[in-house]
């Protein structure tokens, strides 16, 4: 169930300004979480998010749902499907990407309603699984994902790599 004044619908072109804002958000989150790991978002990180999430609108086997508050996106959810894959060791499955609602409009259900389109989307596609990753240190967004019902299966480690490897 939606929260009462916001509209969950796919996004479209003229969302794609809103989505890089609130995707160069995520991006300077996983940063700040930790920057040698993810993508540093440089000088003009709503341009990139936005061009790349573009890119998505129109494939057949990815969607992006945004949450509409009044002719204004305060999130999004963006969703693909992903193949039989041996080297993750799982079969086709739905894939949530990225999750993220503007700080103004969190711990209003504005990110269950859009993972809840997400999810629906999949089944609808025939999917059996979703997965998603998130951050050790989003500890907020694991609430949530336990809450929907994910479960904990894989964990991610890093090592950065230097002139030292093969050295303990």
């Amino acid at each position: 169930m939606n929260p009462p004044d916001i509209v969950i619908r796919p996004a479209v072109k003229s969302d794609v300004p809103a989505l890089g804002r609130l995707g160069a958000s995520l991006m300077r989150q996983h940063f700040e979480f930790d920057p040698l790991r993810f993508l540093r978002p440089g000088d003009k990180p709503e341009e990139g998010y936005a061009w790349f999430l573009g890119t998505q609108l129109n494939r057949d086997d990815a969607t992006i749902f945004v949450a509409d508050h009044q002719g204004v996106v305060i999130g999004y959810a963006y969703a693909a499907v992903e193949p039989l894959s041996w080297e993750d060791l799982r079969d086709e499955c739905g894939v949530i990407h990225d999750l993220v609602v503007d700080a103004t409009a969190q711990q209003r259900g504005v990110g269950t309603a859009l993972m809840q389109s997400a999810l629906a989307w999949m089944r609808h596609r025939g999917l059996a699984r979703a997965v998603l990753s998130t951050s050790p240190r989003n500890e907020r967004a694991q609430r949530l994902f336990d809450r929907l019902g994910f479960r904990r299966t894989m964990i991610e480690m890093t090592r950065e790599l230097s002139e030292d490897d093969g050295k303990e």
